[in-house]
């Protein structure tokens, strides 16, 4: 064999590793919250979606005032669940909890009295039960993702309407025995219609390439910190 060659072959590989933007994602992120964040609000930078069939997303940045446009993205889904949300009145934002929510789409919770309810056997998780013959509970699916050279999450909602889609990929990585945390995925956006004529902006998802070994040591660590995070996070927070 060529030592030489064989040598060359493993610093590539080597170089290659060390500018892997996902390597960062080892670090102690339970530990880095508790030390910096303690007594403040603990809240992820969240990607925003564009309204009426828009095909630009809005990354966060250092300066919340000047966020980053992009038709396009690159992260690794840590972790991702469902999100129920029902508002007796209509919803027009800000921080007020919703009448009864569920952070794993099975048990609800109501704000107000506490009463646990099967979120299968509800009616407001009936089509029909909201407006245009939709549900009157918003379903959504929460994804904590990793962007290249970051060490914590951004928080991505993908919206009813895009959760076919999604369904769709997720389905398309199990196929081929791969987990969404252990590729690369890339986010886009398509412009699409409902049934009553409504543009929207359709979160589109697709298959980049694998996680390198090393790669899949540093987010597997985040991954099991990230679920631990996501069961006691406000669900309003999808409602942004």
């Amino acid at each position: 064999m060529d030592t030489k060659k064989e040598l060359a072959t493993t610093q590539q590989n080597e170089v290659a590793v060390r500018e892997s933007g996902y390597i960062v994602a080892g670090e102690n992120l339970a530990g880095m919250l508790a030390e910096e964040m303690d007594g403040l609000n603990l809240s992820f930078d969240k990607i925003k979606t564009p309204v009426g069939g828009g095909l630009m997303f809005e990354l966060p940045t250092g300066n919340p005032d000047e966020p980053e446009m992009a038709k396009e993205f690159k992260a690794v889904i840590l972790y991702h669940h469902p999100v129920h949300a029902y508002y007796k009145e209509k919803y027009t934002g800000g921080n007020a909890p919703p009448d009864c929510g569920s952070v794993d789409g099975h048990t609800g919770v109501e704000t107000e009295t506490g009463l646990v309810k099967n979120c299968k056997e509800c009616d407001y998780s009936k089509f029909g039960s909201g407006e245009n013959g939709g549900k009157a509970c918003r379903q959504r699916r929460r994804l904590y993702i990793l962007r290249e050279n970051e060490t914590l999450p951004t928080v991505l909602s993908v919206t009813a309407s895009s959760l076919g889609d999604f369904s769709k990929y997720i389905m398309r990585l199990l196929s081929r025995g791969k987990k969404s945390s252990a590729v690369v995925t890339k986010f886009s956006l398509k412009k699409a219609t409902n049934a009553g004529g409504i543009a929207f902006s359709m979160i589109v998802c697709g298959y980049d390439r694998d996680l390198t070994q090393d790669e899949l040591s540093a987010v597997s660590g985040i991954t099991e910190q990230v679920k631990r995070f996501a069961a006691r996070t406000r669900i309003v927070e999808a409602e942004d």
